[in-house]
């Protein structure tokens, strides 16, 4: 059964993926495992309070959800290529 997300854009948005990369592994230089599992909640949060659409946000933990216990469509996808479509 394929997932589709209707309100969550799942194309590549971020103009530089790779400088986005290195900022967030920048983020956590010098930060144990706690402060580095606190700060990536506080950024997600942050994020999520200025999507603000709901739909958004469900579909997007849902996104997130599939694509950690590796339920994907069989294409090919990195960290700067999220899927629209998933397995179930």
């Amino acid at each position: 059964m394929s997932v589709r997300f209707e309100s969550l854009e799942t194309g590549l948005r971020i103009s530089d993926p790779d400088d986005f990369y290195q900022a967030l592994i920048d983020l956590h230089a010098g930060l144990d495992d706690d402060e580095s599992q606190r700060v990536n909640a506080k950024l997600v949060l942050i994020l999520a309070n200025h999507i603000g659409d709901l739909n958004v946000l469900r579909e997007a933990l849902q996104c997130a959800r599939l694509s950690a216990s590796g339920r994907r469509d069989g294409s090919r996808h990195g960290v700067d290529q999220f899927p629209a479509t998933y397995e179930q």
